[in-house]
């Protein structure tokens, strides 16, 4: 099976679902805007082609590109697990008669908007919701809402980048001169509750794999607070009573979105009632190496699983989870702009032992990363543990005494 894999070095994760798909008995395909050269080393031995391009995301001149060079060459799947990318799949995928999510089928998983109203016509729970465009139709959209707080985000946006929670009139007045660049923005009811992940491995319109993950803090406030340690942990028991109505959601969501091979990442709330509410879904992996934290708590390969579910239909690893599984985030203390050093991570290897199962650092010299642009910050750590009040613990404890220190 040929794959054609879009931007298969950035994220930085990206390689390991190129060597997944490897894994598996796919040729892979790269496509990206790199140069050769500048490819991972691990990325190099798993591509059997590389296709570089200009501009990636610019969709005209790529997919001309792309058609022009596999004219020969059968391409069976196409696939893109970095959202900026997702129409550029689609697009390749009309011109080149793949399978998959074509260009209707994508917009409800990047207009947030046309999602909701998708979600709405299902019967589904979302926040009120409004599309605005330009200062006057934010504070149009505010006042028809009639509801605060709200939130503020981009129709089109990833993650938490450019959302802002808005109390009052007077502080969406004082938020305005940062919308301007917005283009369209979905101005929402802001839920107050718990936050978790519904994730999922899908092939053939069947969930093959799930995963339950819980954001402490909520991402919203770790975009906001430098000093936060972004911590996602991945639960043991996803059966539990208090995520099965979330569960059940997020498996009506996929079947009303019309999903049917590959990752999803969606977000759902739980109030302080109990009335659980739908965020938002995308058609990728979760990041901040979320993966990574279900593979270890699992003990299992979900970069390897995903390919197979893609390629083959089907996800033969067993569906177990031994542990809870915490990743945490690292962001740099001092004013300095390269990793210094970092403190406490030997110590924290001795006193974890076997229950610090990944630590992957920024070392000393790397240029430090600027936390608003990535949740990943300056590397992460994964621990593990059966009890979940022991792994929160553990978890909290990473994040207090492993630094690292710009200078």
């Amino acid at each position: 099976m040929n794959v054609l894999l879009i931007s298969p070095a950035y994220p930085g994760e990206m390689p390991l679902f190129a060597a997944g798909l490897a894994r598996v008995g796919a040729r892979v395909i790269g496509l990206g805007d790199q140069p050769d050269a500048a490819l991972p080393p691990s990325l190099r031995p798993v591509l059997s082609r590389y296709l570089r391009v200009p501009r990636l995301l610019d969709q005209d001149s790529t997919v001309g590109a792309v058609v022009r060079a596999t004219a020969r060459l059968r391409i069976d799947r196409i696939e893109c697990l970095w959202e900026p990318g997702m129409y550029l799949a689609a697009r390749l995928r009309e011109a080149l008669g793949v399978p998959g999510l074509d260009v209707a089928a994508t917009v409800p998983f990047r207009d947030k908007e046309a999602m909701k109203r998708v979600l709405d016509g299902a019967g589904i729970r979302t926040p009120r919701h409004a599309r605005a465009a330009g200062q006057a139709g934010i504070r149009e959209a505010a006042e028809r809402l009639g509801v605060w707080p709200l939130i503020v985000k981009p129709i089109a946006g990833g993650g938490s980048a450019d959302t802002y929670r808005l109390d009052d009139p007077a502080e969406l007045e004082r938020t305005m001169p940062r919308l301007r660049a917005l283009p369209e923005v979905s101005v929402e009811e802001y839920i107050d509750g718990e936050e978790f992940t519904y994730d999922t491995i899908c092939a053939g319109g069947r969930v093959l794999y799930d995963n339950v993950a819980w954001y402490s803090p909520r991402p919203l406030i770790e975009k906001q607070v430098e000093s936060v340690s972004p911590t996602t942990v991945c639960l043991r028991r996803i059966d539990a009573p208090l995520l099965t109505e979330g569960r059940e959601m997020g498996r009506a969501v996929l079947r009303a979105m019309g999903f049917d091979s590959g990752f999803t990442h969606m977000e759902w709330f739980r109030k302080p009632d109990g009335e659980v509410v739908f965020g938002e879904i995308a058609a990728r992996p979760p990041g901040a190496r979320t993966v990574d934290a279900m593979n270890v708590a699992g003990d299992v390969d979900l970069f390897g699983g995903w390919a197979e579910a893609v390629c083959h239909g089907r996800l033969s690893q067993p569906a177990r989870r031994p542990y809870n599984a915490a990743v945490v985030c690292t962001r740099s203390r001092g004013a300095g702009t390269r990793i210094a050093r970092i403190e406490g991570l030997e110590r924290a290897r001795a006193t974890l032992g076997r229950w610090l199962a990944v630590a992957e650092l920024s070392p000393p010299g790397s240029p430090r990363r600027d936390w608003r642009l990535t949740s990943l910050g300056d590397g992460f750590l994964i621990v593990r543990h059966p009890e979940l009040r022991t792994t929160l613990r553990m978890a909290r404890w990473v994040a207090r005494e492993v630094r690292s220190i710009a200078g």
